[in-house]
């Protein structure tokens, strides 16, 4: 046991940064959910703020306010996984099929850059590309039709460019993930589906999707866990007044409410409920995955 311990020694102190930065960062702070349960105030702190019980979880429940913003957490989220899921595993099984390297360098380069833009960059070229004044978009729908159309500012085609716009910001970068999950396939498995005659759509169907498999699972459980977690960047830097009532969110609602207006055991308790959610969501997915030989623990 001593041997192994010495051998892995140097493995272990690369590993305890890691283990600083998840306890510091990730469950110290674990210990602030108290103040969902108190009225909080920053004289007293958090020690010695009274407490309120489930006061602050009644006061939020019983606000038509507070259940349309968790419709419209789910609604983006859940719209965002369907519509955006498939795309990196569409992307990389595509890259995985070409042949030429110089190409699939350019086409990994282009889909890999939008995730290294903050969002600050990426909503300023989606409103200068939809803007209704001199936008791209409405200058070439102008020439069509005759007049513009405000593509920012109607609840259905805002919910488009909202998914869209997720979308091409992280689907190549995503996709890294399975295209590592693509070359551990066993190389050997396309040549004896080849020799069997099948085509390669079939080789795809039979032999790349199954590979594929667990990785799938694995993101989807991760992606379920995250249902309640619509990025606030995203939502805040492209909603406006127009759209409020299918864009104001979780993480917007806490900024606003508890940053802004200083409510913070109220944000608190809705933030603490947006984690149960996500915990209960993980449970369950892995608990259904497990029953076809692909959980997560």
């Amino acid at each position: 046991m001593s041997r192994t311990w010495r051998r892995n020694l140097p493995l272990l102190l690369m590993f305890v940064p890691v283990i600083l930065f998840f306890v510091v960062f990730k469950y110290v702070p674990i210990g602030g959910a108290i103040i969902a349960f108190k009225k909080y105030n920053l004289m007293e702190g958090v020690l010695h703020s009274p407490w309120v019980g489930m006061d602050n979880f009644r006061m939020l429940f019983s606000t038509p306010t507070t259940l349309e913003i968790i419709r419209n957490t789910l609604m983006l989220s859940l719209l965002s996984i369907v519509v955006g899921f498939p795309f990196p595993i569409v992307l990389a099984i595509l890259l995985n099929e070409v042949g030429r390297m110089w190409f699939k360098r350019i086409v990994q380069t282009l889909v890999y850059l939008p995730h290294f833009f903050s969002w600050i960059i990426v909503s300023g070229i989606i409103v200068t590309v939809f803007s209704q004044q001199n936008g791209l978009v409405n200058g070439i729908w102008e020439s069509l039709t005759g007049q513009s159309y405000p593509f920012l500012y109607r609840e259905g085609s805002w919910l488009s460019i909202f998914v869209g716009s997720g979308v091409w910001k992280e689907a190549g970068f995503s996709a890294i993930i399975y295209l590592a999950a693509l070359s551990g396939i066993d190389p050997t498995l396309y040549e004896a589906a080849e020799m069997d005659g099948a085509s390669r759509w079939r080789q795809m169907w039979h032999v790349t999707l199954p590979g594929l498999r667990v990785t799938i699972v694995l993101m989807l459980i991760l992606s379920l866990g995250r249902v309640m977690e619509v990025g606030f960047d995203q939502v805040y830097m492209l909603q406006n007044s127009s759209v409020s009532d299918i864009s104001e969110v979780i993480s917007t609602y806490i900024y606003k409410v508890g940053l802004m207006g200083s409510q913070f055991s109220l944000t608190a308790a809705i933030g603490l409920f947006e984690s149960l959610v996500g915990l209960v969501l993980v449970l369950g997915a892995n608990a259904v995955a497990k029953k076809f030989g692909s959980g997560l623990w």
